[in-house]
């Protein structure tokens, strides 16, 4: 009898622990709601799960990284658009130099304008260094210095672009004095050479990034996501500063006529009235002349950036596009996993059911089995 009970005992905790086994793989599947634990279940359904599995999170990384993008790409049009602002808006630099086009009479209101223009060339030089995060939107590859700076000197507004190179232990430091050309008598920035391989080096960067757009096996098909403060100011895109088309005249030629440097030209142009004021019955002819070239020159800055405006705008609504295709494609995805590895909700929760009946059962038998006697402590 002793040894029977003993058998029966090792028997019976086999078949409990096999239904309490049962109970809690019944369990994790409609907790998780995947048919199978492990690939032995099913070979072919469970590695084509973990490939869906594998899309389906490169297309979650994507959509947050496009989120990133889209608002770094909005503070861009936001910079692009602040500036056409300062330029062209009612109270902006082209109304305030037709003004002093016309003004004939007071100095003191020359002063005025003059003052107020030096405050638009330190809020173009503001907009240039707008962050998104911890991060300068337009400073291409270095995210860290802030890329423009601005002194005011004696003999005219010195720009100071400020950019560290990949690989690089510190960063560059450009100075871009605007001065007056003594042939000419226009202002100009004064670029060494030296300067001018670096400025086009940084025009050149870009930040293709694959976030569904294109194919990474075609680099040119990827979205360009960074756009310099100097291509901005140039209109000149980075694909086209290293295509070799262009030249160090032409990025100088388009930085002498960029937003800022209209700016301070019709600047440094009342100034030199103001200071050098002729006694001669026309006094202010030779300003007039100038501001009348600075105003055309501040209509094509204008349109120089309305088109950067316009294809960071396209940037965006691609994004946009994309995170909306992403999202398809995830809820596909979530689709296909389903149909390959999910369990039916239903089927699920009968069949835990059951064997948490046939457990409970189970257990009610063993207390009815298991019931001590005094052979069970005699030893």
């Amino acid at each position: 009898m002793r040894v029977t009970n003993a058998s029966t005992y090792r028997n019976f905790t086999s078949s409990v622990n096999n239904v309490h086994l049962a109970l809690n793989k019944s369990m994790n599947k409609v907790s998780s709601g995947e048919a199978y634990e492990r690939a032995s279940d099913a070979p072919l359904a469970y590695f084509e799960g973990k490939k869906i599995d594998g899309l389906y999170q490169d297309t979650l990384t994507k959509s947050a990284l496009i989120k990133d993008i889209s608002n770094r790409i909005y503070q861009q049009e936001l910079g692009a658009r602040t500036i056409q602002d300062i330029i062209s808006s009612s109270g902006g630099a082209k109304n305030k130099v037709q003004f002093a086009i016309t003004d004939t009479t007071s100095d003191a209101s020359l002063q005025t304008t003059m003052e107020d223009l030096l405050q638009k060339q330190q809020e173009i030089v503001d907009a240039l260094n707008v962050q998104y995060a911890d991060y300068f939107v337009f400073g291409g590859n270095d995210y860290k210095n802030a890329p423009f700076s601005l002194e005011q000197t004696t003999t005219g507004p010195v720009l100071t672009y400020t950019h560290q190179f990949p690989g690089d232990a510190n960063p560059t430091v450009i100075k871009m004095p605007l001065e007056k050309n003594a042939t000419t008598g226009d202002y100009e920035f004064n670029i060494a050479a030296g300067d001018m391989a670096n400025i086009k080096r940084a025009m050149q960067e870009q930040g293709r990034i694959d976030v569904g757009y294109g194919t990474i096996f075609d680099h040119d098909t990827l979205l360009d996501t960074f756009t310099g403060g100097l291509n901005l100011l140039t209109g000149i895109t980075s694909d086209a500063a290293a295509s070799g088309n262009i030249t160090d005249a032409d990025i100088k030629s388009a930085l002498d006529s960029s937003a800022f440097a209209v700016v301070a030209k019709a600047t440094q142009y009342i100034s030199d009235y103001l200071n050098n004021k002729p006694t001669t019955a026309d006094t202010n002819a030779a300003m007039d002349e100038k501001l009348r070239g600075v105003l055309e020159e501040m209509t094509g800055a204008e349109q120089t950036l309305s088109t950067v405006y316009s294809d960071l705008g396209n940037k965006y609504r691609l994004l946009e596009t994309t995170e909306s295709r992403l999202k398809t494609k995830a809820d596909n995805l979530t689709k296909q996993y389903a149909d390959k590895l999910g369990a039916d909700p239903y089927e699920a929760i009968m069949e835990m059911y059951n064997n948490n009946y046939a457990y409970n059962a189970a257990l009610k038998v063993g207390s009815q089995l298991m019931s001590s006697s005094l052979f069970d402590f005699v030893r």
